[in-house]
């Protein structure tokens, strides 16, 4: 049996659903397949459960905090057992929640894995293998995100990736993390706060790689000052033992006995059985390409968010869909804008940044014209229980017009900060435009309108 929808979307992630529910909005007929939960990477394995992990491993500064400021606190432990009960209760509710959205906007859910069959038509396979519906389309949406990558090293299948750590029952008592990106960074800072040895192996001489280089070094500092074990040019070889008692063996033969392995060595696309050839859909390596407009090679056929992996970003995957729905379904063509978009690295500190760093912006324009302002120093909620680390605001400037092209910081709050200051840099805002601006005293993010030229 088959049906006809205007719209068939593979997949219920962030930018699925929004595609889905803005079509459908346009009075388009719309189905979304997922054989998972309803809310992808983001809600169910990644921003939102991340996010109130590190919350509740930041609460270990709070609590040593107190007692500067005049509160007594007895003796503290940690339960990493409710914690995670308490996240994936949340999971679920969010889950909930979205289910709830797709009814409201008349989106039909189809439960099963979404297959082509050919280029208007998609197969829905239950968990047996087998076809239990077939769905005709107009156009065919592949928003299937994407899923983490295990190193080709052997009893990589020993380690963890980061969809696991959030279906343990507990945290052990030593980790050794894998990887030197922000997955890698803001895991071994949640792991550390809440009570966890943690070592981490980077294959290169720096974190973060694509963020500016200075800011990824004051998060290394401060993740070492605050006692994380970061060893720089070490990669695994090979992971032993059992679960629960593990050594990791490095390329140097450097033996780490731990009770777990957190492989955060990179995402990649999940293309595993679309069966992409059946539509004539190409790959590029392991990604999507889309032109500006979502579209793949073929005509009827579109991709967005993480599978054609660009700016592997919530909101940019959300602001594809709705693009991609308001241009067909809405009589509003647009394209998504990708040049200016900001990012944050949950770490403790948080480091965000918008626009270029400062490597960038000398092979743009030169070292010549590059002019950097920064401020480093100790935030006053650190004056009284007098600890590091520092915080670093950064603007880097094009000096022959005086626009500020990237704006990066390392500290608390540091994300909330960015997302304002994007909104000026992308209207173009100049040094004289910062400094014009009157400061909000005692802030943080006044250092930013303050800064000496």
């Amino acid at each position: 049996m088959s049906e006809h929808f205007d719209l068939v979307v593979i997949g219920a992630g962030s930018g699925g659903l929004a595609a889905a529910k803005r079509a459908a909005s346009y009075g388009a007929r719309v189905a979304i397949v997922e054989g998972d939960r309803v809310g992808g990477t983001c809600v169910i394995r990644g921003c939102v459960p991340k996010k109130l992990m590190v919350y509740g491993s930041a609460m270990r500064h709070h609590l040593h905090d107190a007692a500067s400021y005049g509160w007594s606190v007895g003796a503290t432990s940690h339960n990493s057992a409710e914690l995670l009960q308490r996240v994936r209760a949340e999971v679920d509710r969010l889950n909930q929640l979205h289910i709830g959205f797709l009814e409201k906007a008349g989106v039909e859910l189809v439960q099963g894995w979404g297959r082509f069959a050919d280029a208007r038509s998609v197969s829905v396979i239950d968990p047996s293998g087998n076809e239990q519906r077939r769905l005709n389309a107009e156009r065919i949406l592949i928003a299937v995100g994407g899923r983490p990558h295990r190193p080709s090293i052997p009893g990589a299948e020993l380690g963890w990736v980061s969809d696991d750590l959030f279906n343990l029952e507990r945290f052990p008592e030593r980790v050794v993390v894998v990887g030197a990106g922000f997955i890698a960074c803001e895991f071994a800072c949640i792991l550390h706060g809440l009570g966890v040895s943690v070592t981490q192996l980077v294959r290169g001489d720096h974190l973060l790689r694509g963020f500016d280089l200075e800011a990824g070094r004051a998060v290394a500092e401060a993740m070492q000052a605050d006692g994380i074990d970061i060893r720089f040019t070490h990669s695994p070889a090979a992971i032993e033992g059992s679960p629960g008692d593990l050594t990791v063996i490095s390329q140097s033969g450097e033996r780490l006995p731990c009770n777990g392995v957190l492989l955060a060595t990179g995402r990649r696309p999940f293309l595993e059985g679309l069966n992409l050839e059946a539509a004539g859909v190409a790959i590029e390596g392991h990604r999507i390409p889309v032109d500006a407009e979502q579209r793949t090679n073929v005509a009827n056929v579109y991709a967005v968010g993480d599978v054609t992996d660009r700016i592997n970003l919530t909101p940019v995957a959300i602001d594809e869909g709705r693009a991609l729905a308001d241009t067909i379904w809405g009589g509003k063509p647009r394209q998504v804008d990708h040049q200016l978009v900001a990012s944050a690295v949950f770490s403790q500190p948080e480091l965000s940044s918008v626009g270029l760093t400062e490597e960038q912006a000398i092979e743009r324009y030169g070292a010549e014209v590059v002019k950097v302002h920064r401020a480093r120093f100790r935030p006053m909620s650190q004056a009284l229980p007098a600890r590091d680390p520092k915080v670093l605001l950064k603007l880097v400037v094009e000096s022959a017009s005086g626009k500020v092209v990237g704006c990066h910081m390392v500290g608390e709050h540091a994300a909330e900060i960015i997302q304002m200051a994007a909104i000026a840099i992308g209207m173009g805002a100049t040094k004289a435009d910062f400094d014009r601006t009157m400061a909000l005293h005692p802030t943080v993010a006044e250092e930013f309108v303050t800064m000496p030229n």
